[in-house]
């Protein structure tokens, strides 16, 4: 299959586009000024139910729908667009109601990127003492835009909301420098969206016999496998791409695909099927992960039907996680409590080996907190917490409890049980204050 994009300037020429009424044509144009839209031919041809589009999960992912404009901006932008023909009026009006939209949550900006040499890697972030994140700036796209995307404001085209990084000597640096950086992810975007030799470039360094760093795990955090399969199939330089995985794995380095799947129709096409054992022949491990999100995922058959489909697909379910509080989170949220019960509901329904997921999990600003129930203490209901992954290294895989609200839909609307404050909120970044020393960590001060 040949590659073709579809964006807002071209939408209409999608084959099925006249089956969507004009109304729906005309909100896909006011919501896609505001929050970034792109589609792919396999995502319309392969994926979207055409004759019953409006409750098909494929279309409610990755077409815009009216409602992830709350009213008031979305009579905001209707105005613009109908009072002018002014484009840079329009993007003027798009990019105020966009820093609306909390677009760089949980901190990324102010408390994730590190420093060396008295220059800041704005493709970098570091929040978790073994994991550091790379933004290769030639993969900050995607194949398709999911709708309920965190990193929306990456697509956005406002260039001071973007993390992008294009040299990898100064990363190579900080990394020899942090050995305890152990785990590189390769996220965006999607690294996979770039050519095999501009990837090699930014791998080079590190299946080199000069290598320094202490990088045992190369990530790539990636939505390919759902939205162009076919690059590990047709595309020119798919045998490439499965070399260069090889040579990965033959250094003795753990490859992992963290692939985004978010429903079970993405599991269920020959080509997908095709390319997990082209790429599992090289090595690569294959782990899942999405959020639970109303209109698209919002019920444990989902959820259990997923898992087990993936296991037999031989890949790993790792994540389930909570919409994050940016871009569409009013449209696409799932209560917390309500999270909890679709995890449960899935959980019990599959067998052991689908087990290996986590969740739900919100990726907040001290880290990734998972919901692991609800109880009774002292004749309080709460919600019993812990968190995977912290600022705090000691933090982790310790429980904590917040009162029971059965309509919190993030962390910050929830509050401490038995306490006035959660027992992390004094020390949020003492951790990095007293591992790094303050020229290098100068975002945390």
């Amino acid at each position: 299959m040949k590659y073709k994009s579809y964006v807002l300037n071209n939408y209409s020429t999608i084959p099925q586009i006249d089956k969507l009424s004009e109304e729906s044509k005309h909100n896909i144009e006011i919501v896609s000024s505001v929050l970034p839209f792109k589609v792919n031919n396999y995502v319309i041809d392969e994926l979207i139910d055409w004759d019953n589009y409006e409750n098909d999960p494929m279309f409610n992912l990755t077409f815009p729908q009216k409602d992830m404009l709350l009213p008031h901006h979305f009579n905001e932008m209707k105005a613009a667009l109908e009072q002018s023909n002014d484009k840079n009026y329009h993007m003027e009006v798009s990019n105020k109601i966009r820093l609306q939209l909390n677009p760089s949550p949980a901190g990324q900006k102010e408390h994730n990127i590190p420093v060396i040499d008295n220059e800041k890697l704005y493709g970098v972030q570091h929040k978790y003492r073994e994991t550091a994140l790379f933004f290769p700036s030639a993969g900050q796209t995607c194949h398709s835009y999911c709708t309920y995307c965190f990193r929306w404001a990456q697509f956005a085209g406002m260039e001071e909301l973007k993390f992008a990084m294009k040299e990898t000597e100064l990363m190579i640096k900080y990394l020899e420098k942090h050995q305890e950086v152990t785990d590189l992810l390769f996220t965006g975007g999607d690294p996979m969206t770039m050519s095999y030799k501009v990837f090699k470039k930014y791998i080079d360094p590190f299946i080199s016999d000069q290598n320094k760093t202490n990088i045992q795990t190369i990530r790539i955090g990636t939505k390919v496998l759902s939205y162009w399969p076919y690059k590990f199939l047709t595309d020119k330089d798919a045998d490439d791409f499965l070399r260069l995985f090889e040579a990965i794995t033959s250094k003795g380095i753990n490859l992992a695909f963290m692939a985004h799947f978010t429903h079970p129709v993405e599991l269920g096409t020959e080509a997908l099927r095709q390319s997990i054992i082209r790429l599992r022949n090289t090595g690569v491990q294959i782990r899942t992960q999405s959020p639970v999100v109303k209109h698209i995922n919002d019920k444990a058959e989902i959820w259990s039907d997923m898992w087990r489909k993936q296991v037999n697909l031989n890949c790993i379910p790792y994540y389930m996680f909570i919409a994050r509080n940016t871009g569409a989170q009013h449209y696409f949220a799932v209560s917390l409590f309500d999270a909890w019960k679709i995890f449960r509901n899935a959980y019990q329904n599959v067998s052991g080996v689908c087990r290996t997921v986590r969740g739900p999990s919100m990726s907040c600003t001290p880290g990734k907190v998972q919901i692991l129930g609800v109880s009774e203490i002292n004749q309080e209901k709460v919600f019993v917490l812990r968190f995977i992954q912290g600022r705090n290294p000691d933090w982790v895989a310790r429980p904590f409890f917040a009162k029971f609200d059965e309509n919190a839909i993030w962390m910050n609307t929830l509050k401490p049980a038995f306490e006035e404050k959660f027992f992390f909120e004094e020390e949020e970044f003492k951790y990095f204050r007293e591992n790094y020393n303050d020229s290098e960590w100068e975002s945390f001060e």
